[in-house]
């Protein structure tokens, strides 16, 4: 369930119930794509970050250890030691992005592993079937993430078939959470809203898509090749037309900047692999912009990554100590990397709660825009 506690223009401050915990929203979800956290981060770490949620891979994990295995493990959250909320994405956009031969059907994708060749059929039941083993909190419908530009008339089809693939979901998970081997029988199903730039297509699958009454909404397809302006002109008109009362979710969003501007346009939940990845490339965040710590100017700074900072890194050491030991090549540089920018990120999500609960976000917005341009 999910609770709308305030509104502020179109940001939404909520708050949603699942059944491994709380929700305060808006959110960032800590991308754990095979069950961890990529530059060695723990459990254990990932709650002292602040992390609320965790968002697993449906397709990556089905190839490696497999779903099953999973399963029979007692699933994700036994497995990777973790009891808040899980997300787990639908493998759609791994299927498009990843594989070299596919074929698209109405029954769903074949495709060949990126691991070793082998050939897969995913269709939407397939996909329920995965993240029902993996026991998710929140599984995601299986759609098809086609390109930003591409054909019209290409979009209108491959979004009509993703809705007639979300009845398929809705129908088998409601199958699935009825048996008495499923682990998690309280599995939430969201829908995905694509339709490309195509405001058209956009705002006909947000009004179909919630006649379905989910527990939850997704918009997808964006973050693929389009401009940030593109982006936010598809949410600002979009949005309106997915229900208010459910928690709406930007795939795969973003930098700082995405994530402020999203939130002022309704936005509830993001993911993104940007704080990780540019982690363990030396870049990190901060309320000033975005820092290299390879550059020579911080050999001798003593100061933290940031001052006031909580995380393990900042706390105790000094970006040369870190830049010294990415230069070194060094794992444990890579980590304080990657925990700082997760804190980050948490933190700023904690920061535009507490400005919406004021009511003052545009004015915290504003600010943060600005800090950020500094650096």
């Amino acid at each position: 369930m999910y609770e709308l506690l305030k509104t502020e223009g179109r940001a939404k401050r909520g708050r949603f119930h699942t059944p491994h915990g709380v929700i305060e929203t808006p959110v960032f979800m800590n991308v754990g794509t095979v069950a961890a956290i990529k530059g060695a981060v723990s459990t254990e770490d990932l709650e002292g970050l602040g992390t609320q949620v965790q968002l697993s891979n449906t397709y990556h994990l089905h190839v490696r250890p497999g779903d099953e295995i999973v399963k029979k493990l007692g699933g994700l959250h036994k497995f990777m030691s973790w009891k808040k909320p899980i997300l787990t994405d639908s493998g759609g956009f791994q299927v498009f992005s990843l594989a070299k031969l596919r074929s698209i059907k109405e029954e769903g994708v074949t495709f060949q592993s990126h691991i070793d060749g082998h050939k897969i059929f995913m269709g939407p039941e397939e996909s329920m079937q995965i993240q029902s083993n993996l026991a998710s909190t929140i599984a995601m419908a299986f759609d098809e993430c086609a390109p930003a530009l591409a054909d019209k008339n290409y979009v209108i089809k491959s979004v009509e078939r993703t809705t007639r693939w979300l009845e398929r979901c809705k129908n088998e998970m409601a199958r699935l959470n009825s048996l008495d081997d499923t682990i998690n029988k309280e599995q939430m199903l969201f829908g995905i809203n694509q339709g490309a730039i195509y405001d058209d297509i956009r705002i006909e699958h947000a009004k179909r898509i919630a006649e379905f009454d989910l527990p939850g909404y997704a918009i997808g397809g964006l973050a693929v090749g389009e401009t940030h302006e593109q982006m936010y002109h598809i949410l600002d008109e979009t949005v309106p037309f997915l229900p208010q009362n459910k928690p709406t979710y930007l795939m795969g969003v973003g930098t700082p900047e995405n994530i402020l501007e999203a939130v002022d346009r309704g936005i509830d939940f993001f993911d993104c692999v940007y704080p990780t990845r540019n982690g363990r490339h030396a870049n990190v965040y901060t309320a000033h912009g975005k820092l290299n710590l390879l550059n020579a100017k911080y050999e001798l700074d003593d100061r933290p990554i940031e001052e006031g900072c909580q995380c393990p890194a900042c706390r105790r050491y000094s970006r040369a100590y870190v830049r010294h030991l990415l230069k070194a090549k060094e794992m444990l540089g890579m980590r304080f990397c990657v925990m700082h920018n997760l804190y980050f990120y948490n933190h700023l999500m904690e920061q535009i709660r507490q400005a919406l609960d004021e009511g003052r976000f545009s004015q915290f917005k504003t600010e943060m825009l600005d800090s950020m341009k500094k650096q």
